[in-house]
């Protein structure tokens, strides 16, 4: 078994091999893994309990990678938004890390063209889906929530099997920002996206985390697009829409923190669609044995995913959403035997089953909330992905 280590910058150069097992793209960290030691597809439930069965459970299996050779184990892999449903995780046999900045100038725009599309179809069309932000804006009046996550998907079938390589290889090089994912599924499939937001980063005692909520389209006009920015930021629709999130975050860190910094006014973070409000937590865990993973089923899933209170927006999404979201709206990343790691929600992305591609996007719906803006919302969402099959 062969311990981590960085890429020299000449393995770089072959993008299909950093794609054959699971693949994720930071600021921070980059890796590729290869082989599988075992794999961990259980239910996450109470994964953020540090004696429960979960952590007992990644504790045993980093203990056996490490009898069989394994120095640095770690988990990787993606869990679901429904953490009663089966995640998608696993020790594999080796990781290397490397720098993404070496990545993303090598850009590979070359790679093969992918296969022409043949249909694609919107779940729910568009009458259903502003109904449905309808119905949650009405419940969100009479006061049974403050906010609900409503997404909808894009299923696409091409003529031929899409190339996942060609595929994600589009999608660094448009948005050499975000944090990137290609994932190879237990039924066969391929998980890939580039998600703009960090659920929780931690290295050592210290965390952070920046959460999206709030967002609207960038203008090809340089100073449309600096007002469309400020015009988010004053707008009291999303700024009252993200404080539901930051102060549900702090609310669940508080108790397990020993320090945490919440601010109060939120940034402005740009994707090369969207503008975004965002807020950079961080912090210090309070109890040692803390690990990544723990921190992100503590949090998962966040009110930027699901709405608040988390008890009321879960049964509405299952009332109006005409599918299960599965590993849509969950978390993707890693977390090693020493509980450093980072996952990122699962956003801007999409599934690969041979010729069929189900792409997904949402949107947070409060009382203010319009049915056209939020249907456009999510339509722009969806170009993060449509712009790598030439869609856009």
């Amino acid at each position: 078994m062969v311990e981590s280590q960085t890429f020299e910058h000449p393995q770089l150069h072959d993008f299909s091999a950093l794609c054959r097992g699971f693949l994720f793209t930071s600021p921070w960290q980059s890796l590729t893994t290869q082989g599988c030691f075992t794999t961990l597809n259980a239910p996450v439930i109470e994964g953020d309990r540090l004696t429960g069965d979960f952590q007992q459970q990644l504790r045993h299996h980093f203990a056996c990678a490490r009898k069989q050779g394994i120095a640095k184990p770690l988990l990787v892999g993606a869990i679901p938004f429904d953490v009663t449903q089966p995640a998608a995780l696993f020790i594999p046999e080796s990781c290397q890390t490397f720098n993404r900045s070496d990545l993303n100038r090598r850009a590979f725009r070359d790679e093969a063209a992918l296969p022409r599309i043949r249909r694609r179809a919107a779940i729910p069309d568009h009458a259903i889906f502003t109904a449905m932000v309808s119905q949650a804006v009405a419940a969100t009046r009479r006061g049974e929530l403050d906010k609900v996550v409503l997404s909808r998907l894009l299923d696409i079938v091409a003529e031929e099997p899409v190339d996942t390589v060609a595929l994600m290889a589009r999608v660094v090089a448009q948005n050499p920002d975000s944090y990137h994912f290609h994932l190879p599924l237990p039924d066969g499939g391929v998980l890939v996206g580039a998600s703009p937001e960090l659920m929780i980063r931690k290295q050592g005692t210290h965390f952070c985390s920046c959460p999206l909520a709030g967002s609207a389209p960038r203008q090809r006009d340089a100073q449309r697009d600096q007002d469309a920015g400020r015009s988010l930021m004053d707008s009291a629709k999303d700024r009252h829409e993200h404080k539901l999130v930051t102060d549900a975050m702090r609310t669940r860190l508080q108790p397990r923190s020993r320090l945490l910094a919440v601010p109060e006014v939120p940034s402005l973070l740009t994707t090369a669609t969207l503008w975004h409000l965002a807020t950079e937590i961080r912090g210090e865990v309070a109890d040692a044995h803390e690990n990544a993973l723990s921190l992100a089923c503590l949090l998962h899933p966040t009110p930027a995913l699901s709405g608040f209170p988390h008890h009321a927006a879960w049964p509405l999404i299952q009332q109006l959403e005409p599918f299960e979201r599965q590993l849509f709206g969950g978390i993707v990343g890693w977390c090693d035997d020493q509980g450093n790691g980072e996952w990122v929600v699962t956003i801007r992305c999409g599934t690969v089953h041979g010729t069929r591609v189900r792409l997904f996007a949402g949107a947070g719906i409060v009382a203010g909330s319009q049915p056209e803006p939020e249907w456009r919302e999510t339509g722009v969402k969806l170009d993060t992905m449509l712009r790598a099959f030439g869609l856009q």
